[in-house]
């Protein structure tokens, strides 16, 4: 069994809380959060033996792994305070928000030989794996340009504290872009250049949902954000992440092929339709999801990290992933400012793709 401790008891606790509780190799011995009461909270709703400080974590010499699920502000902080304790590190995305602190602590894990990796785990999901399997077999054609839009309106309409969204390290493509991205590097491969343009809207939002209604929160990161993205395969990418459009047609992605277009679900979820249009087609096919053997839920990704540990094989949703797509972000505020291409310097491979048969002893029946 590995011993893990979660930091950060926060909204997206819970749901990994219930994937740990299924695995079959993994113990939730703590958790804790920098104010008690939601620690002690989760602790009582997952039976977790403690809720406790990060501190105490850290200290802890039975503990293997931390489960980094605190704000974004605080990612590199705990993160680094957890390597350099000795213990592996699965982080929420984002890795960062800032390159050369990402960069620093890939850098440590490896040194250390510890394991380092992030969110998201939603290209594990049926969805986003038959992606893979399509364009792999050709189907597609070769893939030679793609969209991906994540357009909406804020959350201050429905958040009860949406500051964090328009703080440092957040806004729409911090927020969402790792979602658009990390699948972008699973279709296309990694990139090579980012040109982009960015823009803050209002300099305040309006808080419409309660307890706060009424209350005026700054913004201090672009709202809107349009990258182009040009991969190292050739294939160029229009990315849009927005907080500025009140309502729209266009969502997620699409990937266009020399022989059909491929239309990709919602990667901020494990599921969903993928379809394919060719020219001639009359209506787009829907295909058949490939199966997937891994549950599709928040936490898989660490599930899979800690998993490959013990098996000495590279886990999927890895470090070096998670710098490029912390890079491709950065980047795209770097060539908004300076109206440049910014060519890249981190690379990546596209993980290994699920195996579609359940592996001995992963989880429990």
């Amino acid at each position: 069994m590995t011993a893990i401790a979660i930091v950060g008891c926060g909204v997206i606790a819970p749901a990994y809380a219930q994937t740990f509780a299924e695995l079959g190799f993994v113990d939730l011995v703590a958790c804790a959060d920098a104010i008690p009461e939601r620690a002690a909270a989760l602790a009582a709703a997952h039976d977790i033996p403690r809720a406790t400080t990060l501190d105490d974590v850290l200290a802890d010499p039975t503990i293997d792994c931390i489960v980094n699920l605190t704000p974004p502000l605080a990612h590199t902080a705990v993160s680094d305070a957890a390597l350099r304790a000795g213990k592996s590190v699965f982080s929420e995305k984002p890795l960062g928000v800032d390159l050369d602190e990402g960069r620093a602590l890939v850098a440590l894990a490896a040194d250390l030989g510890l394991r380092l990796g992030c969110a998201p785990d939603t290209f594990f999901g049926a969805g986003l794996q038959t992606c893979r399997a399509v364009i792999a077999d050709g189907f597609i054609g070769e893939p030679i340009a793609a969209n991906a839009f994540f357009l909406g309106s804020g959350p201050e309409s429905w958040h009860p504290h949406p500051d964090i969204f328009y703080r440092r390290g957040a806004g729409p493509m911090f927020d969402m872009g790792p979602y658009y991205l990390t699948t972008l590097v699973q279709l296309l491969g990694p990139a090579r250049a980012v040109s982009a343009a960015a823009r803050i809207t209002h300099a305040e939002r309006t808080i419409g949902s309660e307890p706060r209604r009424g209350e005026r929160i700054p913004v201090e990161v672009p709202t809107h954000v349009s990258s182009a993205i040009e991969f190292a395969s050739g294939a160029i990418a229009t990315v849009v992440t927005s907080f500025d459009v009140q309502a729209s047609r266009y969502r997620n992605i699409e990937i266009y092929g020399t022989e059909a277009t491929l239309s990709v679900p919602d990667p901020n979820y494990f599921e969903g339709p993928v379809r394919v249009r060719a020219l001639g087609d009359t209506e787009w096919r829907e295909i058949p999801p490939r199966p997937s053997a891994l549950p599709a839920r928040r936490g898989i990704g660490a599930a899979d990290m800690l998993w490959a540990i013990g098996s000495g094989r590279a886990h999927r949703a890895s470090g070096d992933l998670a710098l490029h797509v912390l890079e491709m972000m950065t980047a795209s505020f770097a060539s908004a400012e300076r109206g440049e291409r910014i060519a890249l310097t981190t690379d990546c491979m596209p993980a290994e793709l699920i195996p579609t048969g359940l592996p001995l002893h992963t989880f429990d029946d």
